[in-house]
């Protein structure tokens, strides 16, 4: 399946139905009162978190999402028929925001949270509604109010604990292939990820935790060079970054140094709180190093680097120093966990005071 990561999408909730204005006509009855009946309530537009989905391809193709209106009251007291609600399955780590104004209308980061995008309008009143001892024919009636109607932009921002950073061909595929059950393709000629791709990295039998490749970042993507600055969006709602360097390149005159800085500072253009992420640094390809050379080299790049924060050398490929990594990181995220969310209000409809006069009856 393609991978699709954004799409744009109108929605169109239903209008409600229209009140009549009828009156009661019956045999031996000359003066039979109102009975005209309320029309029914338009159909609204959900969206629903599913984690069985991993791509918005689905709205790339279908863009307009309509639902039905309301029926119309009719007389003898009879109410029109709410229109059907339209619930539409979007991946765990959608953002919907608005396509005009692009204020955020909702964060998909639960699965099977459901949230409101287009409300559909309320029915309109019959005139049984407006009768009273001094209009005892009344001939009013009100007619249904209009669905909402949005363009919305959709956002996929892929959920995981690890993102993966790195130059093509620095290893990325073959790290999230060592250490998971993803099977991104790798192969023995350079080539770079196309769509990200998400493993879970399992280190013990209750402790896991996924991580995220995306295709390879190169100096100039703030300028459009490359995939550019497309997927970074994937490494937003990560807690931690491994910076992947390829110690041992095709060309030989490869500057490391100069490509690790390059790439951080295209991460700084992109985004200031993603470059302030907790950041290590992963030399992989290690085992095409000489094992009498193998150390020299790495502590060389990293002093010329002048890096302090952690850092492992490891071989994705035979697996070499690959079981500290996963174990580190997982210890590292058990001890900086996420700030629970806030509880939803059970009846945001309501004030506070409303709350308090529904408790007390």
């Amino acid at each position: 399946m393609k991978f699709i990561d954004e799409a744009i999408i109108q929605v169109f909730a239903g209008k409600g139905g229209d009140g009549v204005a009828s009156f009661r006509r019956e045999k031996y009855i000359p003066r039979g009162g109102p009975n005209g009946g309320d029309g029914g309530r338009g159909g609204s537009i959900y969206a629903i978190a599913d984690r069985n989905i991993n791509t918005l391809i689905d709205y790339r193709y279908a863009r307009m999402h309509r639902a039905k209106n309301g029926q119309n009251g009719q007389g003898s007291d009879r109410y029109g028929k709410s229109a059907d609600d339209i619930v539409l399955r979007m991946p765990v780590g959608t953002l919907i925001k608005d396509g005009i104004t692009g204020e955020i209308v909702a964060d998909l980061v639960h699965d099977q949270q459901k949230v409101l995008l287009a409300k559909g309008g309320n029915g309109g009143l019959g005139n049984l509604h407006f009768k009273s001892s001094t209009n005892r024919a009344p001939r009013q009636f009100t007619y249904g109010e209009p669905g909402q109607e949005l363009e919305l932009k959709l956002e996929l921002k892929v959920l995981a604990d690890v993102g993966l950073l790195g130059m093509p061909n620095a290893g990325k595929s073959t790290l999230i292939r060592a250490v998971s059950a993803a099977r991104p393709k790798v192969a023995d000629y350079p080539f770079t990820t196309l769509q990200p791709n998400l493993g879970v990295v399992r280190v013990d039998y209750n402790r896991s935790f996924v991580m995220a490749d995306i295709p390879g970042l190169i100096e100039g993507a703030a300028e459009g060079v490359g995939l550019g600055h497309r997927f970074l969006k994937h490494l937003t709602r990560t807690r931690l970054l491994l910076h992947v360097v390829d110690m041992s390149p095709l060309n030989e005159e490869t500057d490391l140094v100069h490509e690790a800085r390059a790439l951080v500072e295209e991460l700084r253009k992109y985004d200031q709180s993603l470059y302030q992420k907790p950041r290590w640094l992963v030399l992989n390809k290690t085992d095409m190093i000489p094992a009498e050379r193998r150390d020299q080299l790495c502590q060389e790049f990293l002093q010329k680097l002048d890096w302090q924060d952690k850092y492992f050398i490891i071989s994705a490929l035979t697996g070499e120093g690959c079981q500290l990594l996963t174990y580190t990181i997982m210890d590292y995220l058990e001890h900086h966990l996420l700030p629970e969310p806030e509880p939803e209000p059970k009846n945001p409809g309501n004030s506070d005071s409303d709350n308090e006069l529904l408790n007390s009856c």
